[in-house]
């Protein structure tokens, strides 16, 4: 991997972590069409990732500042409740992982046909949102946490975008469009970083040291940065109820691939 491709991938892994495309699939397509194989990037994938990570914390920093210091006023009040919607939120990807871990790997095999396909399925969620439009005047409850951390967890599948389920399920239940695009964005920060961990921890590292670490520090700024506008350009986005513009792009993507496939 050259410099030229971990910018490329960085800015694609920035951009489509927070807008509603599917980082996995665009990860996927990326890599497909710049011809890195995906079993030697793993040292790549862990450091872009981090870098978007890095990116929420900086952007909701005063938010998830005032949940830690609520968590450890052991008190039952409006932010430790906010923090046991995150947590319920993070089961059935939790349980995915631990149970499917296998499978789910599996549908990583670079198959654009089948991430393309799921890319006209994000379309299809995406379009629900502009076609039958609720009130959107409640915060989001435990029961939404549940079922919002459901769309997470199907969003492990390459093509079908995390913040795009997330956000649509949570328009579609009712819950205010600032509110249910911060619960999308603070609910992934521990899974992406455990599954981070884990992959340091179980992966082969050493797959990827031929990525030098001029490399690896292009993809993680790129995707730092990137992350970091697409982030706020998100939240203003949802605000607006604009999320039509990205089915239409998730659709043609998906057709385009599935055509080249």
């Amino acid at each position: 991997m050259d410099h030229i491709q971990a910018f490329l991938l960085g800015l694609l892994q920035g951009l489509t972590e927070f807008l509603p495309v599917s980082s996995s699939g665009h990860l996927a397509l990326g890599s497909h069409f710049l011809g890195i194989e995906e079993e030697n990037n793993l040292l790549f994938t862990v450091a872009v990732h981090g870098a978007t990570v890095l990116s929420t914390i900086v952007v909701f920093r005063k938010d998830i500042w005032d949940l830690l210091k609520a968590l450890f006023s052991f008190k039952w009040n409006e932010e430790t409740q906010y923090i046991a919607k995150l947590i319920i939120s993070m089961v059935p990807i939790g349980l995915a992982g631990v149970f499917f871990k296998e499978d789910i790997e599996s549908l990583f095999d670079g198959n654009i046909v089948f991430v393309g396909g799921m890319l006209l399925l994000t379309a299809i969620l995406l379009s629900f949102t502009f076609f039958f439009k609720n009130k959107n005047n409640k915060e989001v409850g435990f029961k939404d946490a549940i079922i919002i951390g459901i769309a997470q967890a199907c969003a492990v599948v390459p093509g079908i975008s995390r913040s795009g389920s997330t956000i649509a399920t949570g328009l579609l239940l009712g819950d205010k469009k600032e509110s249910v695009a911060k619960f999308s964005f603070l609910m992934v920060l521990a899974p992406i970083i455990g599954a981070n961990l884990l992959e340091v921890v179980g992966g082969d590292l050493t797959a990827s040291s031929s990525v030098s670490v001029s490399v690896l520090i292009t993809g993680f700024v790129t995707a730092f940065v990137s992350g970091l506008l697409a982030c706020k350009w998100m939240i203003n986005i949802v605000k607006k109820g604009k999320l039509i513009y990205f089915a239409i792009y998730c659709a043609i993507i998906g057709l385009i691939s599935i055509f080249v496939g």
